[in-house]
C-alpha cells in the first residue's frame, strides 16, 4: 500500500530558521531517508516552496477565479510530503513518528493514496540544472 505523509508546520517558524538549524534538520531527516531508500519503502518527497509563491485556482464560478497565494487561511501550513510505500497503516505511522523525531514540531497526516503514472516527470539533466 503506498500512503502520503503530509508535513505540516508553521510556516512563520520554520521560514525563521537559520541556514545552519535548517542544514541541521535536513541532516537528521536524511539518516530517515538513506534508512528508507535501503528497505524500499521511499517514493517521491517534495519540499513546498512558502506559500507566498502559492496561487489557487478557486472553481466557485465562471470562469474560475485565480488568487494569489493559499485559499485557507490555516495555523499550519503544507510544507511538503512523502511518498511511501508500507505493508499497512502502523507501517507509515512508524515512519511518521520516525520523520516527527528528526524534524520536531508541526503534524504529519498520514493518507492512502492510489498511484498513477499518466505522465513522466524526470530529474532535471546534471548539464541544466
Amino acid at each position: 500500500m503506498h500512503y502520503a505523509i503530509l508535513c505540516y508546520h508553521s510556516e512563520d517558524v520554520v521560514c525563521a530558521w537559520s541556514k545552519e538549524e535548517d542544514d541541521a534538520v535536513m541532516a537528521r531527516l536524511m539518516v530517515v531517508h538513506d534508512r528508507l531508500i535501503r528497505e524500499g519503502k521511499l517514493g517521491p518527497v517534495a519540499r513546498l516552496l512558502p506559500t507566498s509563491t502559492a496561487t489557487t485556482l478557486r472553481k466557485t464560478s465562471e470562469p474560475a477565479l485565480v488568487i494569489d497565494g493559499p485559499f485557507a487561511e490555516t495555523k499550519e501550513q503544507l510544507l511538503g510530503f512523502y511518498v511511501v510505500e508500507c505493508r499497512d497503516l502502523e507501517d507509515a505511522l512508524d515512519i511518521a513518528r520516525e520523520l516527527g523525531r528528526a524534524n520536531p514540531g508541526g503534524c504529519y497526516e498520514i493518507r492512502p493514496i492510489a498511484v498513477m503514472f499518466p505522465g513522466a516527470l524526470s530529474a532535471p539533466d546534471a548539464a541544466t540544472a
